[in-house]
């Protein structure tokens, strides 16, 4: 009887081990699907303000009707609001603006998908993380199946100087908010601390919004269910399920899971958009795969 009892526990923690970064590599993958669908019918910075804005309504609306806490102190709120700015504003805004600016979907992902080595290193610095050998060897293998993911979209182009420089600002916010989060947010609340963030998001994507783009927008069926999409599922859902997994693990380990992003893009756009599966980009899925389990084993 003592066997059964606890065995039930341990299978029910296993799946939520492997669940959650599942849930979470589909969710965060399908925003890219999505803004890739909406764009047509909006401009970059004006489609992330309306992800962000609509998904801070929709939070604020469920931590009043649950009535949630919200942080006792301003500092706490500062402290959340720093998070808001590198994770959602500055990331995404930096992302957009170098594919803008010419930088290829191939090496976007690229430099951005080193973000697992950089808060590693960064988490064994500032948060004390012991980093094993074996998961160094993870990272790299990694990092190899995310170059082999982008190679057939790999290229230069006529990409300028200032778009690699807002690539690598994107980098930057993403790698500083997955440790600031770990280091300072892991209390917050999810209704009223995502609520914070994605106001402060908002705020600074209103601003590149109306100077850039005069805040255009064509409403479409498309536009508003990608939309839709990225405010739920990716500003809430994805979000959420990140900053729980980092609440519970080592930010180094939680941040590996990015290098499978690119793969599994590239497999949606496939099945959804009709875009062209090489099939090195799936042997790198798989070397990215196995470079991920190494490095979470």
């Amino acid at each position: 009887m003592t066997s059964n009892t606890t065995t039930i526990p341990r299978f029910r923690s296993g799946v939520t081990a492997l669940g959650l970064p599942l849930l979470f590599i589909v969710m965060w993958s399908s925003g890219y699907v999505a803004g890739k669908a909406a764009l047509p019918f909006v401009g970059p910075y004006t489609m992330i303000f309306l992800r962000f804005a609509s998904a801070a309504l929709v939070l604020l609306m469920v931590a009043v009707a649950t009535r949630a806490p919200w942080p006792r102190t301003w500092k706490e709120v500062g402290h959340i609001a720093v998070v808001g700015l590198l994770i959602q504003a500055m990331q995404f805004s930096g992302l957009y603006t170098g594919i803008n600016l010419g930088v290829s979907a191939g090496v976007s992902a690229l430099i951005v998908g080193t973000m697992p080595i950089f808060v590693a290193l960064g988490a064994s610095v500032f948060l004390s993380e012991r980093i094993k050998s074996h998961q160094w060897i993870g990272l790299l293998i990694g990092l190899v199946g995310v170059v082999l993911v982008v190679s057939e979209k790999f290229s230069f182009g006529e990409a300028t100087v200032g778009g690699y420089i807002a690539i690598l600002f994107a980098l930057l916010g993403i790698t500083l908010g997955t440790l600031y989060q770990k280091k300072f947010c892991t209390s917050m609340d999810l209704r009223t601390g995502g609520f914070i963030q994605l106001s402060v998001a908002a705020t600074f994507a209103f601003i590149a919004a109306h100077t850039l783009e005069d805040l255009y927008f064509q409403v479409t069926p498309t536009f508003l269910f990608a939309t839709s999409w990225m405010s739920l599922v990716n500003s809430i859902g994805a979000i959420s399920v990140l900053y729980v997994m980092i609440r519970r693990g080592e930010a180094s380990k939680v941040a590996s899971l990015f290098y499978l992003i690119p793969g599994m893009t590239a497999l949606m756009a496939f099945v959804i958009l009709g875009e062209t599966l090489h099939p090195l980009a799936m042997i790198g899925f798989a070397i990215t795969a196995f470079g991920v389990y190494l490095n979470n084993r």
